[in-house]
């Protein structure tokens, strides 16, 4: 995490990286949709966007070495609909997105259990949220009701 932090830090303007517009450009929806002007955007332009999805002070920003983007989120910006565990490491999952893409190794103690979901801190401060078949999957497999 630090990493891309760092590497996105020695790309952009010593002042930070411009904001292109107040207006809000962007806009995922509650189910992990993406749309550009209230248009859908195609699932792997939304893959793309999301590896620049930068949430910040609680405002989300897509973010390159030049420019800023407003973007709307509704509820959390990536929906996550399957998990694998690491042959490697027994506490630590790996995640798909609705968008398709993979989510970096997440330890099962960062994983956040509440009374309404099932929450996942992932890179550039964002946190995803499992989706209803992941939930139960999720509290059958790791949840002890003993």
């Amino acid at each position: 995490m630090a990493d891309e932090t760092t590497a996105l830090n020695s790309f952009t303007h010593p002042d930070g990286v411009a904001l292109c517009s107040e207006d809000v450009l962007f806009h995922i929806k509650e189910n992990g949709d993406w749309l550009y002007l209230n248009s859908p955007l195609p699932a792997k332009f939304a893959a793309l966007f999301s590896s620049i999805l930068h949430c910040i002070d609680n405002e989300y920003f897509l973010i390159t070495p030049v420019e800023k983007v407003k973007v709307a989120v509704e509820s959390y910006p990536l929906v996550l609909v399957d998990y694998q565990s690491i042959a490697t490491s027994a506490d630590e999952l790996f995640f798909t997105t609705s968008i398709a893409t993979q989510v970096n190794a997440v330890k099962l103690q960062d994983i956040h259990v509440t009374d309404d979901g099932i929450y996942v801190p992932l890179i550039r401060g964002l946190t995803g949220k499992l989706n209803r078949a992941c939930y139960y999957r999720y509290i059958n497999d790791y949840i002890d009701f003993d």
